[in-house]
């Protein structure tokens, strides 16, 4: 019943990770990655704070010297080989100056898991053949056999064929035995251990349980540890063929290895490895080189080789990736400056057909002006021969009329042969007053076509030279003249006869008057420009 409700358990928790969003986890990944020098920098604080506690011990004080070079090697050994070793291997020196073989024992065991990680495994088995287990405590003696487990099962896993690994795995699970048969009260370093063990010898249904119930949320582990045993659980998942499963716990054990700064780690060359199967050839390529970095900066021969077999592969079809996406971008960029070119063509084509239009629309524009100017100067010659047609038509009826009266009245006073009277008759016609109200005729109508002629005439001058009619004139000669000019009656002789002066008189006046305007130059124009009635 209980196995039941343990498979049960497992099977839910196995659902929720089945939920996780891969891309989630990436972008997590991704995240710590990006402040992976913010954990290393933690480490170096520890690391200087012990350095600096170590300088100021007493070279007698055995112990306290022997502990702190301890720590310090916790702190490198799964950091920096060189490191680890430079300390381990003073434990080893002192430990034989003092004679103290329980301590040197202790260090070889020590000395042998930075070796194991660093790939070298004769070197491995020398110095853990150096150790007598008896002396060692319970919890010395796990590490003992786990190393020894780990070496052979990483020598099958290096070996990897059906000759010598079946061997190595055989011994590895004696060993591992041998470990679990001295963890006592550490539940968490049993389960591990037989985890693992289930794990070599393909049970991954037990396997998985083992290493579930580790990663639960309660259970007390370091960070390392769930970096190892996510990546163990990872592997099983891809083993049954669970590849986003494993996939997602490789990311898992490779945050943990980067949150607790593991530089001798399997995760991120496993997760780059994958991500290349998948074809997530840029995160394979940053993720295999970080992990050669690490394997460079910790020192480990085996994981160097492992990266070395699939750098190339990765590299290359990053390097592929990146020549794709440079022709996609060379394609790209000649569409781009195709379409460009394109845009700027019909662009000068509209800029052309604007100019063009703005051509034609300014021609139509002063042919219309010309039309409007034409128009108004209809209107205005229509509303003149109107005005005045219509009044020497009139002044021409009276004249007729006075000319039959006067014929009339000749007839009757020469057939009574009255001919004094005749010529006081005559005598009577006033010729000044005739022409006088001809001219008051002709101003009356010019004012009311112009009705602003002489207010717009002497704006032309300054005041002193302004010519304003009398007050019993409508117009006077000065004014009249350039009446008849606006009228369109340009000919000195016509003007002459018309106001019955000399052809010189006429000359003399509108030179006269045309050195006193203010524009002498544009002084007819602007007569001319005089508009008329409001005709629009």
């Amino acid at each position: 019943m209980k196995y039941i409700f343990c498979l049960f358990f497992s099977l839910i928790i196995l659902s929720a990770n089945a939920f996780t969003d891969p891309n989630t986890l990436l972008e997590e990944l991704k995240t710590e990655i990006a402040k992976k020098n913010i954990y290393d920098s933690s480490k170096e604080a520890r690391i200087r704070k012990l350095k600096a506690y170590q300088s100021n011990l007493s070279q007698t004080n055995y112990d306290a010297r022997f502990d702190t070079w301890d720590k310090l090697y916790t702190e490198y050994k799964s950091y920096q080989f060189d490191s680890a070793y430079v300390y381990v291997d003073k434990m080893i020196s002192l430990s034989k100056v003092t004679g103290n073989k329980p301590k040197e024992y202790y260090s070889y065991v020590r000395m042998a898991f930075i070796l194991l990680s660093s790939g070298m495994f004769n070197e491995t088995f020398d110095y853990l053949r150096k150790v007598n287990v008896k002396a060692l405590s319970n919890t010395d003696k796990v590490d003992y056999y786990f190393f020894l487990g780990r070496c052979n099962y990483d020598l099958a896993n290096y070996s990897n064929d059906k000759y010598f690994s079946p061997d190595y795995i055989k011994a590895g699970n004696k060993y591992i035995d041998s470990a679990v048969s001295f963890c006592g009260n550490d539940h968490i370093m049993h389960t591990y251990l037989l985890g693992l063990k289930d794990y070599q010898e393909k049970n991954y249904g037990e396997g998985r349980l083992r290493f579930k119930k580790l990663l639960e949320k309660d259970m007390p582990i370091s960070m390392h540890l769930r970096a190892m045993v996510s990546c163990s659980l990872g592997a099983i998942c891809l083993e049954d063929n669970e590849r986003q499963e494993g996939l997602n716990l490789m990311m898992r054990a490779a945050i943990a290895d980067i949150k607790s700064s593991t530089r001798e780690t399997v995760a991120l060359y496993t997760l780059a490895e994958l991500l290349y199967k998948q074809g997530n050839i840029k995160d394979a390529y940053s993720f295999i080189q970080l992990a050669k970095a690490d394997a460079d900066f910790y020192g480990a021969r085996q994981r160097k080789i492992q990266i070395a077999s699939i750098l190339p592969l990765i590299a290359a079809a990053e390097l592929n990736n990146t020549e794709h996406q440079k022709n996609r971008f060379l394609v790209f960029l000649l569409i781009i400056t195709a379409l460009a070119l394109l845009v700027v063509f019909f662009l000068l084509m509209i800029i052309n057909q604007l100019k063009k239009l703005k051509v034609k629309e300014a021609i139509i524009e002063g042919k219309n002006v010309q039309l409007n100017h034409i128009n108004a100067k209809l209107i205005e010659d229509a509303k003149i021969k109107e005005e005045y047609i219509g009044q020497f038509f009139k002044a021409i009826s009276g004249y007729i009329v006075k000319l039959e009266n006067l014929k009339i009245s000749i007839d009757a006073k020469l057939s009574m042969k009255k001919y004094d009277a005749i010529h006081t008759f005559v005598n009577n016609i006033d010729i000044k007053k005739e022409r006088e109200s001809l001219y008051y005729s002709f101003d009356h109508i010019f004012l009311k076509i112009f009705p602003n002629f002489i207010t717009v005439f002497n704006s032309l001058f300054a005041e002193k030279d302004q010519i304003w009619p009398d007050e019993d004139e409508v117009l006077n000669t000065d004014l009249r003249i350039f009446a008849l000019i606006r009228m369109g009656i340009t000919d000195n002789e016509t003007i002459a006869k018309i106001l019955e002066y000399s052809v010189n008189t006429i000359y003399v006046y509108k030179m006269r008057i045309k050195a006193k305007s203010l524009h002498p130059d544009q002084f007819e124009q602007r007569i001319m420009d005089i508009k008329a009635f409001d005709y629009e």
